[in-house]
């Protein structure tokens, strides 16, 4: 279980060249407060960038720098997990990451990608993602999970029960599959020539034993036998070679282009669905408000609709844009089909010279032998001693081939079996399967505690089944936002109690982020109390909110953050 300790910050956002610093894990309750800008959120911003490198909302790194003293941004988180104590310390001008185990600093990795991959798989076992399903329930960047895909979902739930290891291990398994059946080929490559060897040697030593004078002259046809055979293979090796650097010279470069387009047009479409996000909670918030929150002024509705119309040209551009990006990966995904065509095509067309050059070595081989046969006859007994000798060496050779080839068969089978126990559908599915009706069990629990009464139900797919008292069917998007907003608090409950359960990625922290400010209605706050005073006590619990004076007596802790010379300071 990870205990959050203590976060602190400097020249971080508003705050000044001095550290704000909140304890995580003194009080069991904690109330946060202060007007707009004064810096509340700032605490979820800090722990987010502390762990992952990047905040909870959505703000260019360069930005995090406080912009009047423009340098020395450092963040510190402080927590624990079992016996160790850990402390990673982060900043921007200059560039810090540290991570110290038991006051001792551990080993930097040579690239900040790697080392955070140490931080996040070998130390939290938490990624941004389950951090924010997890920890967080808030209005800025939090996505609720039933509004993230299915994959998106799925890769949640095996954080939580701890089973992306079979991911893991299935894309490693992958490599070693691909090794191995590169390897198959590349032995029965050298079985085929082993073999090759081992016929032209018996017919070698075959011709040994009856070469006389009578067969010297055949001897010389079959040597011209040969040369011709050299020239005709090495023409038809040329012609190979030429086919091969007209046709599929850069293929693999054009291939890894094809590929490396194909990621940019994935990232672009990304781009274009989260820019879509943002446009629609711009419709929306003119939709649903008449004055504006900020400076209380009334909207306008002759603006209103101006700005409505404006995102939905917007909204209207990006599609087509998403739609063209999705035809083009289309298009760039038919280009890469045949260009993998075009290179398993090389591969072929360099095994057929590798092959042709074989056989003219042996053919040379071959002469050379009869050329010295015929020249000295004399000697054909210790030839025919030598080639018996060399053919015995090379059945030897073609015996401990095929063994090692049988090897990697039978490994070729293991590994594939493997996949399939590996895959969505094999271990994982059946872990799944145990927890799903404990978690449909939670969150039905919670939904029921929030005055929520309907039947929720998650699939083993992550689709999600409700249905009222009358058994009627809804989707997640058909609730209001108030009804919504208790689904998605039923979930981030339930998470940490699975968390709980599996000791995954359990942990002490809980930050309601303007949760009470939003759409719940009073029923809805007071039941959510019920569920927070009902944590254990190794739970924290820390709340972000405007409702300072309705909330004040609810809590036995309370932090004030207020603007002083224009940064940020709390009380």
């Amino acid at each position: 279980m990870i205990i959050f300790k203590k976060v602190r910050w400097k020249n971080f956002l508003s705050t000044g060249n001095f550290y704000n610093e909140i304890d995580l894990n003194d009080n069991k309750n904690t109330l946060i407060v202060g007007t707009n800008g004064s810096g509340k959120s700032t605490m979820l911003d800090a722990l987010s960038f502390g762990l992952f490198g990047k905040p909870y909302r959505n703000i260019n790194k360069p930005q995090l720098v406080n912009t009047v003293n423009s340098k020395d941004c450092v963040v510190e988180v402080e927590f624990s997990i079992g016996p160790s104590d850990y402390k990673v310390i982060r900043g921007i001008k200059p560039n810090i990451f540290k991570i110290f185990k038991n006051d001792e600093v551990i080993n930097e990795s040579s690239h900040s990608k790697e080392f955070q991959k140490i931080l996040e798989q070998n130390i939290l076992k938490l990624n941004h993602k389950s951090f924010n399903q997890i920890v967080v329930l808030g209005s800025s960047s939090f996505i609720p999970f039933m509004q993230l895909t299915t994959g998106q979902r799925r890769e949640v739930i095996e954080d939580l029960l701890d089973i992306n290891v079979f991911s893991k291990m299935n894309s490693i398994i992958k490599d070693h599959v691909s090794k191995t059946k590169s390897d198959i080929l590349d032995k029965e490559y050298e079985i085929s020539i082993i073999k090759n060897k081992i016929d032209v040697q018996r017919k070698y030593i075959h011709d040994i034993k009856s070469l006389n004078d009578e067969k010297l002259r055949e001897k010389q046809d079959e040597i011209e036998e040969q040369r011709r055979l050299i020239k005709s293979t090495q023409e038809k090796s040329e012609e190979l070679q030429k086919e091969l650097e007209e046709k599929y010279t850069n293929i693999e470069k054009e291939l890894a282009a094809s590929e490396e387009s194909f990621q940019n047009y994935r990232m672009q479409k990304s781009a274009f669905k989260q820019e879509l996000v943002g446009l629609v909670e711009q419709s929306k918030f003119f939709q649903e408000n008449d004055v504006c929150p900020t400076c209380t002024q009334e909207i306008d509705a002759t603006i209103k609709e101006q700005k409505t119309q404006e995102v939905t040209e917007k909204a209207k551009k990006i599609k087509a844009s998403f739609q063209e990006v999705s035809t083009q990966m289309d298009d760039v995904k038919t280009v890469i089909e045949k260009q993998k065509e075009s290179v398993q095509e090389s591969q072929s067309l360099s095994r057929k010279i590798y092959s042709y050059n074989v056989a003219v070595n042996s053919a040379n081989d071959f002469i050379t032998r009869l050329q010295a046969e015929i020249s000295d006859t004399s000697t054909g007994s210790n030839n025919l001693t030598k080639a018996t000798n060399d053919l015995s060496d090379f059945i030897d050779q073609k015996d401990a081939l095929v063994t090692e080839k049988i090897e990697l068969d039978s490994e070729y089978s293991y590994n594939r079996t493997m996949l399939e126990m590996l895959k969505d559908t094999g271990i994982k599915t059946k872990i799944i399967k145990q927890y799903v009706p404990v978690m449909n069990n939670y969150i039905n629990s919670y939904l029921q505690t929030l005055d929520f009464f309907v039947h929720f139900e998650l699939t083993e797919s992550f689709q999600e089944v409700i249905r009222s008292r009358h058994r009627d069917s809804f989707s997640y998007d058909s609730f209001s936002e108030g009804e919504k907003q208790r689904i998605d608090l039923a979930l981030l409950f339930t998470w940490r109690k699975i968390a709980h359960m599996k000791n995954s990625v359990a942990t002490n922290l809980l930050i309601l982020d303007e949760t009470f400010d939003s759409s719940l209605d009073n029923d809805g706050i007071e039941n959510l109390f019920k569920i927070i005073y009902s944590l254990g006590e190794e739970s924290n619990v820390f709340v972000i909110s405007h409702k300072g004076e309705i909330l004040d007596n609810r809590f036995n802790h309370k932090i004030e953050f207020y603007k002083d010379k224009n940064f940020s300071r709390m009380k």
